[in-house]
């Protein structure tokens, strides 16, 4: 039975996959709140992909991937097949895409919906797991105990479930960023969970290349793709109007529109003969000595005595 190392590199790994999957948590959960107050198909269906995108692919898969540099098996290099690396992130964007749509699109029932789109998106989570896992080429037979691979699953069912109750009820940032962490930890508790399941059967011959992509290949790809996947869901959460920003739009609409539909008829300049006062106003009272002609330096009659 060969060695199995699951952090290699220390607390770097899991720590940058907790933060991964407590941001695109993060990101998710808010883009969840903006798609229950969208007003039109176009935009839930935005804020849909968004959110699938946030949760799915950087919360969940991208977490998955930084956490395999850390595995390393003794005795043999770690190289993995570039299309089941690719199917695996689309497993886990579609399944999640999935249960978003059918737990937050719906009208009724909604603890049933949570239920269903729970199963299908946390059966999807645990088939990218180990779609990822299956991606491995390895000089050895990789083997999986039963118990662990259960609850691995198990754990994905009950984190997408939940992650489907809180992306209908939190709307208050603090609870999403709670939400956000507990989300964290629930993703890479499965994760490790799965990676406890496997273990490693040595071959007796160790020449020869091993085919496929290194992790230190893909990182520069995958890395810029989630990068740039982060900025870009953070500028669409930054840029679109708010239901707060909706009202008020609406406000000035309505002010603007009661304008013009009553518009304010011109004053009309009365005549004023010469050296007289114009008709319809009214004499002004004679304010008393000192006061007239007041300007922003005081009255007319300032004199230099008045500075004390």
């Amino acid at each position: 039975m060969a060695q199995i190392h699951h952090f290699e590199y220390g607390a770097l790994t899991p720590t940058v996959s907790y933060i991964l999957s407590v941001l695109g948590s993060l990101l998710g959960l808010t883009s969840a709140v903006r798609l229950r107050s969208a007003k039109t198909r176009s935009e839930r269906m935005w804020w849909l992909t968004l959110s699938a995108v946030a949760i799915g692919a950087t919360a969940i898969w991208s977490m998955h991937f930084v956490a395999m540099l850390g595995f390393d098996v003794e005795g043999t290099p770690i190289r993995y097949d570039i299309g089941l690396t690719v199917a695996s992130a689309l497993i886990a964007l579609v399944s999640v895409g999935i249960g978003l749509a059918i737990a937050l699109l719906g009208r009724t029932a909604s603890k049933a919906r949570i239920l269903v789109g729970g199963v299908l998106a946390g059966l999807g989570v645990a088939a990218m797991h180990y779609c990822g896992m299956a991606a491995m080429q390895l000089r050895g037979e990789i083997h999986y105990a039963g118990t662990e691979v259960a609850a691995s699953i198990a754990i994905a069912v009950i984190a997408a479930t939940v992650a489907l109750y809180l992306a209908i009820t939190v709307t208050k940032p603090v609870a999403i960023f709670v939400s956000a962490l507990v989300m964290g930890i629930a993703v890479n508790g499965m994760h490790f969970t799965g990676m406890l399941a496997m273990s490693v059967t040595g071959e007796a011959n160790t020449f020869g290349s091993v085919e496929g992509a290194t992790a230190a290949g893909l990182l520069v790809p995958v890395g810029a793709a989630v990068v740039f996947a982060i900025i870009g869901m953070g500028y669409a959460l930054v840029s679109a109007p708010t239901e707060e920003d909706r009202e008020a739009i609406a406000y000035l609409a309505q002010r603007m529109e009661d304008r013009l539909a009553n518009p304010q008829p011109p004053q009309q300049q009365s005549q004023v003969p010469f050296g007289g006062v114009p008709a319809g106003r009214q004499q002004q009272p004679q304010q008393p000595p000192g006061r007239a002609g007041r300007t922003t330096l005081g009255d007319s009659s300032w004199t230099y005595r008045d500075r004390s």
